[in-house]
This record gives structure tokens, C-alpha cells and sequence, in this order.
């Protein structure tokens, strides 16, 4: 779920990945699919006598997806629970001072543990979901990193969550900054047509988790998949791209008139 209110962040020097294979290792479209379908919630627990640091090995390190991109879901339509309206779409967001609020409410292992690979300075597709046409609307930056998400302890709130303790919270959320709204609304049937194309083709969106896990309400996209969606380039563009076997010159023409 989406953010509620404003909480201060910290004043960080923004960063951003220049890469979405970091010089950590090369990111290849299989190590994407384990990520975006098989990361567990749960965390395996420190070897005896070492810190996790010293006990994950150099390989482990290679191997770890960077994700520098993201999609963030929230319902722009209300809708209640307990008396509460959880609506919160990226208008609500832009009404917030400073255009900024923390992405509160999350409640899924998989979805919180990637929040918390999150950077400040990066950025997320904020997706309209659970409504008359989903799909994206705009862009957020993430400005600042995960921290406890005080909602869980909220007996009040409707993520209130009785299991979790103070010293020992479950949950964490990240805060989010209005960055910019699309020239165009993405609707969810279009990208689907794209990740349709993509599957037959072996394009960058085949794998898409907004397609294969489409519950999952924060998910991780490489950059070819940030830069595939037509949010960032029209139709054509895309195909092209994927297309590997058109000639240069229509490619060349392409790119002039799009």
C-alpha cells in the first residue's frame, strides 16, 4: 500500500545505480526470474562465530541481482477496511507536502525485502492497481531507505500486525518522492500485449513479474525492462530494439522519427 503521510527523511547524498549490472557481477535475464520469483522471506541465520557480512562469500556477492529500477503498486480508488479508506494514487501522493510520503502498509516477505535493496536517488514506476484500468501513471524517486514501518504497531491502523515487536519489527517501508507524471497512462493491457510479444521473441519483458507474480506489489525491473516498457519508448521503438534482425538503416530511421 501506498503512503499515508509525510515522514521526514534523511538528507543523504543521493544514489543511484549507473548500471543495472554493477561491477558486483553481470545481471543475465535467468538470475532475474530466480530473483522476481524465488527470493524467500526469510532469512537464513548467521553462522556461528561470524558476522553475515563475513559469511557470505565472494561468489555469493557476484551472484546477487542489483536492481536499479522498480514498480510500486497502489489502489487509486477507495476502498475500505476496518473504516478505513486505503485509496492512494499518485494524485493523493502529489497533494502531500513536498510531494513526499513514505510507502507504508506492505505486508508481503518478498515485496518488503525488496523495498529494503531500494536506494535513495532511485527510481519506480508508480502503478495504479485494483481499479477500473490499472497501469502506470508516473514516476517516484525513492528518497530515503528502508526503515521500521510504524503503521504495524498502529492497533488503530489496518496494517496493524500483533505478531510484530518493537525489538524485533517485521516490517520496513521507504520513502517516496512525486517525480513526474507520464505523457501518457500505460494501461495494464497494453504492456501485457508487449509481454505477450516478448515470450514469443525472448524479449526483456517475458519474464515481467507484473506478469508472473501479479500480486507481488513491489517488484524489481532490470534496466532492460525499464527502458523496454513503452513508458520510456513508443511501440515501434520497442520492437525494434528486440528485433534484432532489421536492417541498420530502418533502425537509424527509427530512432530520427520517434
Amino acid at each position: 500500500m501506498a503512503p499515508k503521510k509525510r515522514i521526514r527523511g534523511s538528507t543523504r547524498t543521493s544514489q543511484s545505480c549507473s548500471k543495472e549490472e554493477t561491477k558486483t557481477g553481470s545481471l543475465s535475464e535467468d538470475s532475474v526470474v530466480e530473483s522476481a520469483q524465488g527470493v524467500k522471506g526469510k532469512r537464513k541465520a548467521v553462522t556461528s562465530g561470524k558476522t553475515r557480512k563475513q559469511s557470505i562469500s565472494k561468489d555469493e556477492l557476484h551472484e546477487r541481482p542489483q536492481f536499479c529500477h522498480w514498480l510500486m503498486k497502489s489502489e487509486p480508488e477507495s476502498r475500505f477496511e476496518n473504516g478505513i479508506d486505503v485509496k492512494f494514487g499518485i494524485e493523493d501522493l502529489k497533494a502531500l507536502p513536498n510531494q513526499r510520503g513514505c510507502w507504508d502498509g506492505v505486508r508481503n516477505y518478498q515485496a518488503r525485502n525488496f523495498m529494503r535493496d531500494m536506494k535513495e536517488g532511485q527510481q519506480a514506476f508508480f502503478y495504479h492497481s485494483n481499479c477500473k484500468e490499472p497501469g502506470i501513471a508516473g514516476i517516484v524517486k525513492i528518497v530515503k531507505e528502508s526503515y521500521v514501518d510504524h503503521t504495524q504497531f498502529d492497533k488503530n491502523d489496518v496494517h496493524y500486525d500483533a505478531s510484530s515487536k518493537a525489538d524485533n519489527p517485521k516490517w520496513s517501508m521507504v520513502d517516496v518522492q512525486f517525480e513526474r507524471m507520464l505523457k501518457r497512462f500505460i494501461p495494464l493491457s497494453e504492456m501485457k500485449k508487449i509481454h505477450l510479444e516478448h515470450k514469443a521473441r525472448v524479449g526483456p519483458l517475458k519474464d515481467m513479474a507484473l506478469f508472473t507474480r501479479p500480486r507481488l506489489s513491489v517488484q524489481p525491473l532490470t534496466s532492460g525492462k525499464w527502458r523496454s516498457l513503452p513508458v520510456m519508448y513508443t511501440p515501434l521503438k520497442v520492437y525494434i530494439s528486440v528485433n534484432i534482425h532489421c536492417s541498420k538503416k530502418l533502425r537509424e530511421h527509427v530512432i530520427i522519427t520517434v
